[in-house]
């Protein structure tokens, strides 16, 4: 039984999507990360960077407990578990993770900077919106240019990069992206949007994530207490 903490953010939305890929069996723990629950010492003893998403899967390698952290090696760990989603070969797995690391280095980081400075930053920056804007449509031509020449990201197989890549590409408006200006990013995003897997993850812990809107919720993302010693 694998336990997954998470909530409905692209980097929890990894894993949901990965877990009902796998068909593995899992329980799904929402760590409320507008009240404070990724700070919670229990979390932390899995994840210590304080960051969704974390498992603890009973089963591990050498057949007791293992907890993981970081969204990429938890795909990464799960693919190896069911011997899916990485490639078969060396140059296919070697890949698909030159694609995986793409996101978490690139897509993942640079999007997430789109979103808090155009929607969450006390105050407008133009500098930064603009810099960060450019950056979310540069990384969409190179995924796109990707996908001109291949079915997924990683080749003719859907993958963990394809996995780790989705969720992220989901806010594409609120990132001031325009889909149609990506015609071949806009195949792949409609291929996997339709994957039964995708739309029930994409769908989990949406009920219970809260806007973030109030000045408690910025403060504990935002503010002091995300960066208090621990």
């Amino acid at each position: 039984m694998i336990d997954a903490y998470s909530t409905a953010t692209p980097n929890g939305h990894k894993l949901h999507i990965m877990l009902e890929e796998c068909g593995l069996p899992y329980r799904l723990h929402h760590i409320n990360i507008n009240t404070g629950d990724q700070f919670k010492p229990a979390f932390l003893k899995i994840s210590p960077n304080n960051k969704i998403p974390a498992i603890l899967d009973s089963d591990g390698p050498d057949g007791k407990p293992m907890s993981l952290f970081e969204s990429g090696a938890i795909l990464v760990y799960l693919a190896g578990k069911v011997n899916k989603f990485l490639g078969d070969t060396d140059r296919e797995k070697f890949t698909t993770l030159q694609w995986l690391m793409f996101q978490m280095g690139g897509v993942g980081p640079m999007l997430g900077q789109a979103h808090h400075f155009r929607l969450y930053a006390p105050e407008k920056i133009d500098y930064a919106i603009n810099r960060y804007t450019n950056e979310a449509r540069r990384l969409y031509g190179v995924i796109d240019r990707r996908l001109s020449e291949s079915a997924y990201l990683a080749g003719d197989t859907y993958t963990i990069a394809d996995i780790a890549t989705f969720p992220w590409l989901r806010s594409w408006e609120k990132q001031g992206i325009t889909l149609s200006d990506y015609p071949h990013l806009e195949r792949w995003f409609n291929e996997v949007n339709a994957r039964p897997a995708v739309r029930k993850g994409t769908a989990m812990l949406v009920k219970e994530r809260q806007p973030i809107a109030d000045a408690q919720s910025k403060e504990i993302l935002f503010g002091a207490t995300q960066y208090a010693k621990r």
